[in-house]
């Protein structure tokens, strides 16, 4: 049995996975409703996490749980030597309270398909297991169901920081820190999409979208100290910390002139405590933002005129200010070998017609530093209706976000461990990283900053 396996052609692999795929469909878009069913946001992802091992251990798949809080690592080894290629998923949700399926006690919500992305991943692994092909390939795959890619309720991760539980507020650069992705040469992901809907249009449902770049990111939390004081009986002895905080998003407002189009700047604040009570001066007032850009000298050169806008409005009213830079996300680099062997998959599953080059998206995510470190990508597939990170994104294709999107990364990863993992091997030569490891975690460190301001 063995020879029949190791003499398999690229395409009878492929055919023995998408069969394979197809006998557990049921199962891993039933893995994902469950998890759309039961939404945890980052770095609380317990029972969504609980759900893969329990996947894992029914096909009996070696893994490791409890990585970076929730995260876990499964491995499936060929047998052959050669290189290792990581399949990624994201356990997390957002804070959507107005969506259909969000939590009615904390407003968690699936609105941006990462339940998919686990449903798809569970799907690779069992395919390969189950269909026998792993002994015709060389090298390893690895399976990261990775915590927190939301970058949301900066508060609660910036407290696990400071008590040491975690480093890093994003699960993939966790991973990174944790060693978690030291001996992986590749990573892949496919991500889920809306169509018709604001900057995330593609023309149809059923599209593919490959080759996306994303801005980069940091995050700031802001806390304006006021005096405060009775309101109406002696507003002139307090110090408004709330008028601090609008002035400093006028400052913020008035500095978008200056953002340079090709740069990608986006910055958009919110306030996240305005006041104790209405009948005193508010002498606590909370903020934070996201700095966005399309480079990191962007992101930086942004960075600095918000610090200046929000110092100004403390300035203006006699208030102090502190402000905290947290690192966040690095821009995505998708590397066009890779790109170009999932793209052939893509077109085979789906037509031609149906694959399409994405451009430059404005939002940001944590695989732009996977991308800095080791050959990956990060396409797209148009599966959901509304707005991302709306309360009307829904996912109306499971089929294709799930399935099919199994079936595409299972094929790519024949393709590149087939032929003692020839397809890999000149992926990775071709690769020149941005960053060493300890390069890239020095940056992230160095972007780490506490002010304060009198």
């Amino acid at each position: 049995m063995d020879s029949i396996l190791k003499n398999l052609t690229i395409e009878d692999m492929k055919t023995d996975l998408m069969n394979s795929i197809d006998s557990y469909e049921e199962n891993i878009i039933c893995l994902s409703k469950n998890i759309l069913s039961e939404p945890e946001t980052g770095y609380r992802e317990y029972k969504t996490s609980q759900k893969v091992s329990t996947e894992f251990q029914r096909f009996n798949i070696q893994h490791e749980a409890g990585l970076a809080i929730t995260g876990i690592r499964a491995v499936l080894d060929c047998g052959n030597p050669g290189p290792t290629i990581a399949v990624m998923g994201e356990l997390d949700s957002l804070m959507v309270p107005g969506h259909p399926y969000a939590n009615p006690d904390t407003g968690a919500a699936h609105a941006c398909g990462h339940h998919c992305q686990i449903g798809s991943l569970v799907g690779v692994a069992i395919g390969l297991k189950e269909s026998g092909v792993l002994k015709s390939l060389s090298g390893r795959v690895i399976f990261l169901a990775v915590p927190a890619e939301e970058y949301i309720e900066i508060e609660f991760r910036d407290e696990l920081r400071r008590q040491g539980i975690i480093e890093f507020l994003g699960g993939k650069a966790e991973f990174i820190r944790l060693g978690i992705l030291d001996d992986v040469d590749i990573a892949i992901m496919t991500h889920t999409n809306s169509y018709g809907q604001g900057g995330y249009d593609v023309s149809s449902m059923g599209m593919m979208g490959v080759g996306a770049t994303n801005n980069g990111m940091i995050a700031k939390k802001i806390r304006f100290q006021g005096v405060a004081s009775h309101a109406g009986g002696a507003p002139h002895e307090g110090v408004n910390a709330l008028n601090a905080a609008n002035i400093a998003l006028s400052a913020i407002h008035a500095q978008r002139e200056t953002f340079q189009e090709e740069e990608n700047i986006r910055v958009h604040p919110i306030v996240t405590k305005g006041g104790a009570s209405v009948s005193s001066v508010p002498a606590d007032v909370r903020m934070e933002t996201f700095v966005r850009g399309k480079t990191i000298e962007a992101i930086l050169s942004a960075s600095e005129k918000v610090d200046r806008a929000i110092r100004a409005g403390a300035m203006a009213v006699g208030a102090k200010v502190s402000i905290t830079t947290i690192p966040g996300y690095l821009p995505i680099r998708s590397d066009s070998a890779l790109e170009h062997t999932y793209r052939s998959n893509a077109e085979r599953l789906m037509g031609s017609e149906c694959v399409f080059d994405m451009g430059h998206r404005s939002g940001s995510t944590d695989m732009g530093d996977v991308s800095h470190l080791i050959p990956a990508i990060h396409p797209y597939v148009s599966v959901a209706t509304g707005k991302a990170h709306g309360d009307d994104y829904v996912i109306e294709d499971y089929k294709l976000g799930v399935s099919t999107s199994a079936k595409i990364m299972a094929a790519t990863i024949v393709d590149l461990l087939a032929n003692g993992g020839l397809r890999a091997r000149e992926i990775i030569d071709q690769y020149s990283p941005s960053y060493t490891k300890n390069d890239y975690l020095s940056l992230l460190r160095n972007l780490a900053k506490e002010e304060t301001y009198k």
